[in-house]
């Protein structure tokens, strides 16, 4: 199928309204009494320099024992796309999904990696935490 008309496409699209209107949604810990960790990798992360405009990208590798919430997969993906046009740096950014994930869920421990690729011939990693982690 061709979409040859204006009155056939819509914008913003339905990925783009999806991440538009994304929130952090977690339900509850299924095992509250035990300590375990969930491990979540999001390969696709993108931003934009704040200095110049260009895009970084990143490999977010998520580490946590819950409290009494546990994030939902589709919610932490959209929220994490909702960063695509943001201009921030690789410091505030991993502070900041740290922050967000932190007041979404409230987990006993939380690490994000924010491990951007190359750029200029210099690689950064940005590991932030939260919390006491327990032993499993």
């Amino acid at each position: 199928m061709t979409l040859s008309s204006d009155s056939q496409t819509r914008t913003p699209l339905y990925g783009e309204r999806a991440i538009a209107e994304a929130e952090l949604i977690c339900f509850e810990n299924p095992r509250p009494s035990r300590a375990y960790e969930i491990s979540i990798e999001l390969p696709e992360f993108t931003c934009k320099c704040p200095f110049s405009g260009y895009p970084d990208f990143a490999v977010l590798r998520l580490l946590y024992q819950p409290g009494p919430r546990v994030i939902e997969l589709k919610a932490i993906k959209l929220y994490i796309n909702s960063y695509r046009d943001r201009s921030i740096s690789h410091e505030e950014a991993a502070n900041r999904i740290l922050d967000d994930l932190v007041a979404a869920c409230a987990p006993q421990w939380m690490q994000l990696e924010a491990d951007f690729h190359p750029r200029g011939n210099v690689h950064t990693v940005v590991r932030v935490s939260h919390g006491t982690r327990l032993s499993c």
